[in-house]
């Protein structure tokens, strides 16, 4: 038996590293298939290299998503995407807490948190006055 936390978990039996599909023929000298890794850079200067079949370069895609940032890549380092395309597209967290909340309401949901640990003992107002 098979312990759960083995490597082997989810194979079959008599299956080898590289064999492939069972709808590929079952000649002896299977070979995994050819693969080439390519470099993208977006407008930030991040790297992501996906990993392709071996395949025609016009069928390699031109674009890709940075791993990082989200932004659009390229496959040409000095032709990087446009950081405007970076701009309308991913946001952090914090960017879209921006847009619905307000300074004072970022002072409010403050005071009432500090409020909040003041009544429980765990925020005394001493500890305010040092920092």
């Amino acid at each position: 038996m098979v312990h759960p936390a083995s490597g082997f978990r989810g194979t079959r039996a008599g299956v080898t590293a590289g064999s492939g599909s069972s709808l590929q023929s079952n000649d002896t000298s299977s070979r995994p298939l050819p693969r080439i890794r390519v470099s993208y850079w977006c407008a930030k200067g991040h790297e992501t290299q996906p990993v392709f079949l071996k395949m025609p370069e016009d069928q390699i895609p031109r674009t890709w998503d940075c791993r990082r940032c989200g932004g659009p890549a390229t496959r040409d380092g000095n032709e990087a995407a446009p950081d405007d395309l970076f701009d309308d597209g991913y946001k952090s967290h914090l960017e879209y807490v921006k847009e619905r909340r307000s300074g004072q309401d970022a002072e409010d949901v403050l005071a009432g948190a500090l409020e909040k640990l003041r009544a429980r003992g765990v925020l005394s107002d001493e500890l305010l006055r040092d920092t």
